[in-house]
């Protein structure tokens, strides 16, 4: 399973630090759940011509998959009032969406929403399977939507009450993922690229035939951080190698990755962690492979005095590099399928998704969020524009999609061998 930017948040959106140890037993504690946990383990890309009967398609953007839809499981009737004095109860990501929104949406609906958080989509998967609360929405990723929708824990989405999603750029209204955008809708969107301190660091990835090798310069030794996440880790040492297929099957490739982060460990003693947000606005880490959405907040983690110009964020301009969105879906437990959907379809509105952009940085793919209109609203500096994530990035990046699990448990143990087990 591939690992999320918000792993290891706290309420109030401070991230709790997660070792290494702790990411790969609890990835391990996942697949030994029955339910949800052995469908994650029973996924499989079997070619066309191999027995496929149980195995549940793996998607890309070669390979788009349409979803089933089960007899008896259909979305709901069509002109049918929202929930009168009910609790909205909402599953995501600790520091995920903006309060101010929510607010605005009990009041338009006159309805309370309850939102409960997880750090981890192991530990979301294990509680949506206990169906310990009947939620009614939750944020999965992209690379957990067939399973979800082979346990039939996902409700089909009744299309004519989410209008907005005319305001979703194309791509995500047949997504490859979820032809048809039968069971989800788009929410965020970001890239991983390279974060530094411009005025400890001079130049640019740019400046460089290869822009991932910024990393790899060892006058900045004790100075350099890699995002502590084994698929984004292993990546960044496939791309430094030329190599741009991130659901690689090849073990000379993933092997050859891991010997490029042994070197970089010895050239810089590079520090693994994902405190990107954090540790470049301070100074502490001066070049660090980081996230967009945590590097546009950069401005509120400053300090005193020292403007938020002299950090920079890089991403390929040809947008040949790594992309992600992640997704909303109503679940079959939730006792309110009416409001689950305007509740989708309230996010999909350009006015909500600035105002939700502005709290989490994290960007949504809808028109006219575009990188003038951020800077314009205050929500972006100009100085890290780069962090914006352009349409073209969906046709030409690379994103990280889930692997068989015989593949996965290869790439983890490359992981863990750079690591050290830590």
């Amino acid at each position: 399973m591939v690992w999320h930017p918000r792993e290891g948040w706290e309420e109030g959106g401070a991230r709790r630090p997660v070792s290494r140890r702790q990411f790969l037993h609890g990835a391990g504690a996942g697949l030994a759940l029955g339910g949800i946990g052995g469908l994650l383990a029973g996924c499989s890309s079997k070619g066309p011509t191999a027995d496929t009967s149980s195995a549940i398609p793996l998607p890309r953007p070669n390979n788009p998959v349409r979803w089933p839809l089960f007899p008896g499981d259909g979305a709901i009737a069509s002109n049918l009032k929202p929930e009168t004095g009910a609790t909205l109860e909402v599953y995501n990501w600790v520091a995920y969406i903006n309060q101010a929104c929510v607010n605005d949406f009990e009041k338009k609906y006159n309805c309370k929403v309850s939102i409960t958080t997880f750090n981890t989509m192991t530990e979301a998967l294990s509680k949506l399977q206990t169906g310990e609360i009947p939620f009614d929405v939750f944020f999965p990723t992209v690379d957990v939507i067939g399973q979800l929708v082979e346990a039939k824990l996902l409700r089909p989405l009744n299309h004519s009450y989410i209008p907005n999603i005319s305001q979703a750029w194309p791509e995500f209204t047949n997504p490859f993922y979820d032809q048809g955008w039968q069971y989800t809708t788009p929410y965020t969107i970001y890239t991983t690229g390279i974060a530094w301190r411009k005025d400890h660091v001079p130049g640019s990835p740019a400046d460089l035939s290869n822009g991932w090798s910024f990393l790899w310069q060892p006058k900045y030794k004790g100075k350099v951080a890699l995002l502590d996440d084994y698929r984004e880790g292993l990546s960044l040492g496939l791309m430094y190698n030329g190599v741009y297929d991130l659901n690689t099957t090849s073990t000379s490739q993933i092997e050859a990755s891991k010997s490029s982060l042994d070197d970089l460990r010895t050239l810089t003693n590079v520090q693994v962690d994902n405190n990107d947000y954090i540790y470049v606005p301070d100074g502490r880490i001066w070049i660090h492979h980081a996230w967009s959405g945590d590097m546009a907040a950069a401005a509120s983690y400053m300090p005193s005095g020292v403007p938020v110009d002299v950090v920079g964020y890089w991403f390929p301009s040809d947008g040949k590099g790594p992309v992600a969105n992640d997704t909303m879906a109503v679940l079959k437990s939730g006792k309110n399928p009416v409001l689950a959907h305007l509740f989708l379809n309230y996010f999909l509105d350009l006015p909500n998704a600035l105002e939700n952009i502005s709290y989490n940085g994290y960007m949504q793919p809808i028109e006219g969020v575009t990188p003038s209109k951020l800077i314009a609203e205050g929500i972006l500096p100009p100085s890290l524009v780069s962090t914006v994530v352009l349409p073209s990035y969906f046709d030409r990046g690379v994103m990280e999609l889930e692997l068989e699990p015989k593949v996965d448990a290869v790439w983890q143990a490359a992981w863990n061998e750079f690591s050290g087990g830590l």
